[in-house]
């Protein structure tokens, strides 16, 4: 059973369709029990980093995600949580990547809109269950102001005015800054990989 973090940064609704689309079965929450109870965990995320981590707190996930031991998937706002801190909002986040989430800004960005919208490639710089069967630089969909930089975490990295990190992996905790779950084939790929073979 795949736990569906239910908070209020979260777009469920577009992440449970996949899955459905992919034969998983699911449940959308934020009890504890069920969480840490799951075979698999993933944290979608759309908005603001400050009022997200607001609201983990208020629902105690933020203690709870940390104690996740299973393949937990941060899609988005989900993987910028993960960081320590975020420019968004001068926020301290989750702590489990030791880095800061930056904002796209000039010099950076002469001819480029932010946010960035729209698909983007990634290039695989590291191995990963998330991968098999995906090709390098394939295209993902992304939307999103603010970026992790390429760390030691890093697996997949993608090109909009500066290098940033398009998926991490830090032990259990496997993240995206796209959205699989709007990637098309190859995003349904992605989640299904994570689905069965991480």
């Amino acid at each position: 059973m795949i736990a569906v973090i239910d908070y209020n940064a979260g777009n469920t609704a577009f992440v449970c369709n996949a899955l459905e689309r992919i034969g998983q079965e699911f449940v959308v929450t934020f009890d504890a029990s069920e969480i840490l109870g799951a075979d698999r965990v993933i944290f979608p995320g759309v908005g603001n980093a400050k009022a997200a981590m607001k609201d983990l707190k208020e629902k105690g996930l933020n203690r709870i995600i940390s104690e996740i031991k299973v393949p937990f998937l941060g899609i988005c706002l989900g993987l910028q949580l993960l960081a320590r801190f975020s420019e968004e909002g001068q926020t301290n986040c989750l702590g489990i990547i030791d880095a800061e989430v930056k904002k796209f800004k000039s010099p950076q960005l002469t001819r480029l809109k932010v946010p960035q919208i729209g698909w983007n490639e990634v290039m695989q710089i590291k191995g990963s269950p998330l991968l098999v069967g995906i090709p390098d630089d394939s295209y993902f969909y992304f939307v999103n102001s603010y970026y992790l930089p390429l760390i030691k975490e890093t697996v997949g990295k993608s090109q909009y005015g500066v290098s940033f990190s398009s998926i991490i992996r830090k032990k259990n905790f496997y993240a995206t800054q796209f959205h699989p779950e709007k990637s098309g084939e190859m995003g349904l790929k992605l989640l299904n990989n994570f689905c069965e073979l991480c």
